[in-house]
């Protein structure tokens, strides 16, 4: 433990919040818009005709830990401390998106985004949308119980209406876009002009509505490298008593340039195998 808090304020006194070089901002250059519905133009009131409805039972949300949407959980106000915390940061810097990863594989990253944007969800002024972006493994429906006819690779491969891949998991103002199929390019596809085009509109069309974006581990692949000039900031998913300092070290340093918005150290037993290989 004391290893790893000694990275992360190592880490923080050489961390400043890093404007975009050039490239990043070539990257960002304006895209043609996309059809996305939005069933109700105020947040607290949100009524949806278009996007799929599934209904999760309470015995799923507490089987596959999704903790942050049973109110009386003992582990919910952990990620309301979080979830404020965010808030703040998010807030003060005028972002809306933000991407979650980790160093390496068994950090719980995927189920820390699910309760974040869960418990976001709950504040009555915002509208949340969690994209899974962990192209080759996918596993967000997983978590909610759901097997989803479409996901975000028939969007970026066949072209399929992103109205019929949008699901709302019975939790109002959350909407998730689930994976479905793996993408073995992945890198490449977060870096191709449908996906750019899909982002820049995910966060310019609503601007109170926050996106997480759950990414793969930075060790694994350098899909979150990709990534990282259409996000606004990462927060950063460790496992306490799990994540080598090494690794901490190495995923700091290759996201020098990315506003960190924190570093989360995490303790979580796998529901399911990790795709990555760690069991």
């Amino acid at each position: 433990m004391e290893r790893i808090q000694k990275a992360l304020d190592q880490a923080e006194q050489q961390r400043t919040t890093a404007k975009p070089s050039s490239s990043q901002r070539e990257l960002r250059a304006s895209v043609k818009p996309v059809e996305i519905s939005e069933e109700s133009k105020s947040p607290k009131d949100v009524h949806y005709s278009r996007t799929k409805v599934v209904d999760i039972s309470a015995q799923v949300l507490e089987q596959n830990r999704l903790v942050a949407a049973l109110p009386d959980h003992e582990l919910t106000d952990v990620y309301r401390i979080l979830r404020t915390r965010v808030l703040q940061t998010m807030n003060s810097n005028r972002w809306n998106a933000l991407a979650v990863t980790s160093p390496a594989t068994g950090s719980g990253k995927t189920l820390t985004s699910i309760n974040l944007a869960i418990s976001l969800a709950r504040e009555v002024n915002r509208t949340v949308l969690l994209a899974d972006f962990d192209l080759r493994h996918p596993s967000i429906h997983g978590y909610f119980g759901y097997k989803p006819e479409l996901g975000l690779s028939d969007y970026l491969l066949h072209d399929a209406p992103l109205d019929e891949i949008l699901i709302s998991p019975s939790i109002e103002r959350l909407v998730v876009l689930p994976g479905r199929e793996s993408i073995h390019n992945s890198s490449e596809m977060l870096r191709s002009p449908k996906m750019i085009q899909l982002v820049e509109e995910l966060k310019g069309r609503y601007t109170d509505r926050l996106i997480i974006f759950d990414l793969p581990p930075i060790l694994a692949v350098d899909d979150a490298l990709a990534f990282a000039p259409y996000t606004d900031a990462m927060l950063m998913i460790a496992e306490h008593g799990g994540t080598k300092r090494d690794d901490l070290e190495k995923a700091l340093e290759i996201l020098k340039n990315t506003p960190l918005i924190g570093t989360v150290l995490n303790k979580s037993d796998a529901v399911s195998p990790d795709p990555y290989g760690k069991k």
